[in-house]
């Protein structure tokens, strides 16, 4: 076999879980480094003509979880002229896939200022996963006074880890709030349209039941990146700052592809 490139290490798959016909969650074991809740590392295959393909995938679960942080798991989804998520999308219990040694990302909780109250995870698609990650931190639970998780997806089936969401808003209590967002189809629940013209609107916050205010309120976009770009500007449009790590603001942003 070709020689495996600096960085990547031997993983196993030890389960997956099927949601759509093609989103998927992988749960893989490898010998990697610790990581923080919100990072991305890589995952890679070997293709057809015997090179090395990988892409930079979130982390859904916590480091700090019951099983160590070498048991991971990534929530996929697999596209037809994807050269590595359909190969993934075909992997199952017991074989081989390579995972990068050291994760990256700065979508951690250690990013966001100290005086915050409030934190709002704004996700579209798959991109809820490093959100989960967060939410599974004990420090979130006790930190915060609010936070909000919107999901926004095109159909009801794309709600994903519903019963993680149930188990993380019974530990939180009154602290936690969950906003679906479904753009195709009726979803009893769930609101219809987009994050940007939601917050824009005050539907939002109206539905979260949060006051937004430049003092207490952060703001993590991860998705889509036309939802990251447009909610970034609508975001400004209400007075709020990007959040620099020189100069500390109000949101950030991480895009999904």
């Amino acid at each position: 076999m070709k020689e495996i490139p600096h960085g990547l290490i031997k993983g196993r798959v030890t389960g997956r879980t099927e949601w759509t016909d093609n989103e998927f969650s992988l749960r893989i074991n490898a010998p990697v480094e610790p990581y923080l809740a919100g990072q991305f590392t890589k995952l890679a295959l070997l293709n057809g003509a015997g090179e090395w393909v990988r892409r930079a995938y979130s982390l859904v679960n916590s480091p700090n979880h019951k099983s160590g942080h070498q048991d991971m798991e990534f929530l996929l989804i697999s596209v037809s002229d994807g050269e590595l998520s359909s190969q993934l999308r075909n992997l199952q219990r017991g074989d081989t896939v390579y995972v990068g040694k050291q994760a990256a990302g700065f979508m951690t909780l250690a990013e966001i200022p100290a005086h915050i109250t409030d934190l709002w995870l704004l996700s579209t698609g798959t991109a809820i996963g490093p959100f989960l990650s967060i939410l599974d931190e004990l420090e979130t639970r006790t930190r915060f006074k609010k936070i909000v998780l919107v999901h926004a997806v095109r159909t009801k089936a794309e709600l994903v880890y519903q019963s993680k969401i149930e188990q993380i808003a019974d530990s939180y209590k009154d602290k936690f709030v969950y906003i679906p967002i479904v753009s195709r189809e009726q979803c009893a629940g769930a609101l219809r349209g987009r994050i940007p013209q939601l917050l824009q609107s005050g539907l939002l916050a109206e539905s979260a039941q949060v006051r937004l205010t430049a003092e207490n309120s952060f703001f993590y976009l991860c998705g889509n990146p036309d939802m990251v770009k447009e909610t970034s500007e609508q975001l400004v449009l209400l007075g709020y700052k990007k959040h620099l790590r020189r100069k500390p603001g109000n949101f950030s942003s991480e895009n999904y592809w």
